[in-house]
């Protein structure tokens, strides 16, 4: 299989490209406009056919590629049917199995730190995006996000065996990946004993707003393309 895994220095974002090998069709999740030339770049360099490009949700923090990727490479763009987004090609829904040329990826539907969050399942690892994170969760804060909501969606990721890669969309430690083993171990915010305790933690959290909020929230839900931005 091939994989990469890129980051966004920037806002902190991790971005994943998968084939079977080169020379084959390839997916893309959670891409960043600002790293877009060095996707188009590693996609040449292994010969690969883009076909789909996907956001777990719709980010706060950074603007999506996915509608430049689309023009630079004709792939679909998809994201979950909550995203509430009119630019997708189609969206996904809960226990879809989304294929790309022998690779597939189950959505799970995992609400909580937006209402239209997703994760995605492939075998032996899971793209978390912001519900789970490295030692950490998804913020709730935002206007549909929903701590008691995404307690529920973490139990529903406990249940997958210990040796699973977690994949985020996001560290801030400079740590790449994890498992859910180390997440039912390690992770603090997991170490409660039902949805209130979670809830309360949440709460209290008082971070401040995403500096890009105003923009990426409206652009992405246009798949990023923005008027006057080449």
């Amino acid at each position: 299989m091939l994989f990469r895994q890129f980051f966004d220095q920037t806002s902190s974002t991790y971005s994943y490209l998968i084939a079977r090998s080169p020379g084959r069709e390839a997916l893309i999740i959670d891409p960043v406009l600002e790293r877009l030339e060095l996707y188009l770049q590693t996609i040449r360099e292994f010969d690969l056919n883009l076909r789909c490009a996907l956001d777990t949700h719709i980010h706060a923090d950074h603007i999506t590629a996915l509608g430049r990727l689309r023009k630079q490479t004709n792939c679909l763009t998809r994201m979950g049917r909550e995203c509430r987004a009119t630019c997708i090609s189609s969206p996904f829904t809960d226990g879809e199995i989304i294929e790309v040329d022998g690779v597939f990826l189950k959505a799970l539907h995992t609400p909580g730190h937006t209402d239209d969050s997703y994760c995605l399942l492939m075998q032996d690892r899971i793209f978390t995006g912001d519900t789970l994170l490295i030692r950490s969760s998804g913020r709730t804060d935002f206007p549909n996000g929903d701590p008691l909501a995404a307690w529920e969606s973490l139990q529903k990721l406990l249940t997958l065996p210990d040796e699973t890669l977690v994949y985020p969309a996001h560290d801030y430690q400079g740590r790449t990946v994890s498992t859910i083993g180390e997440k039912r171990r390690f992770n603090p915010r997991l170490q409660v004993c039902n949805a209130k305790e979670y809830a309360a933690i949440m709460n209290n959290l008082h971070l401040p707003t995403p500096k890009q909020m105003d923009v990426a929230i409206p652009a992405n839900r246009a798949c990023g393309e923005q008027p006057g931005r080449l």
